[in-house]
């Protein structure tokens, strides 16, 4: 043990690099997502997250948005933990049979206007457990999906850039694929 720490007192601490985005990039993402929830919606984005029975590696990036480096609730983008305060249901994960009802229930609970945003490639067709006995599928076969952001987990970037493109076609009165 004593060896233990008097290493851990030489040897610098194990970090990751920051992101590659620079601040003033991720600002103006998080800026122009603000401006068009207003818009659109006459106030601040709500995202209720719903996990219908991922592995979790998309709940960590969706989530590090809230961390010291994305911040985006200094936008105006907040998690809420009821869907009748949401405006945006996320979903991660393929839809397990038992989470099913669960996710149906969850949509018709969130009120007008109200989007779909399935995150990551499990949530889209069911990715690598589709076929499975315990799962239906992907977010679409349960409930209606306005967006897919692609990826395996898709980072905290293209997440807001997802979000910012919903918005967008929303403003213009189409849908996003």
């Amino acid at each position: 043990m004593r060896k233990l720490l008097f290493g851990s007192l030489i040897r610098p601490p194990l970090t990751e690099p920051p992101p590659g985005v620079s601040d003033a990039a991720m600002e103006e993402l998080a800026t122009s997502i603000d401006k068009a929830a207003r818009r659109r919606l006459g106030h601040s984005l709500s995202i209720r997250a719903v996990d219908a029975g991922s592995c979790n590696g998309c709940e960590l990036e969706m989530h590090a948005l809230s961390n010291a480096f994305y911040d985006v609730e200094r936008f105006g983008i907040r998690f809420v933990a009821s869907p009748r305060h949401a405006d945006v249901l996320m979903v991660t994960g393929p839809v397990t049979r038992n989470m099913g009802e669960a996710l149906l229930r969850t949509y018709n609970a969130t009120p007008g206007p109200k989007w779909v945003v399935a995150l990551g490639g499990c949530a889209r067709d069911g990715g690598c457990f589709a076929g499975s006995y315990a799962v239906l599928g992907g977010v679409s076969t349960v409930v209606p999906v306005d967006l897919h952001i692609p990826g395996c987990p898709p980072s905290p970037t293209a997440i807001l850039k997802g979000l910012l493109a919903l918005l967008e076609q929303a403003n213009k009165g189409g849908r996003v694929s």
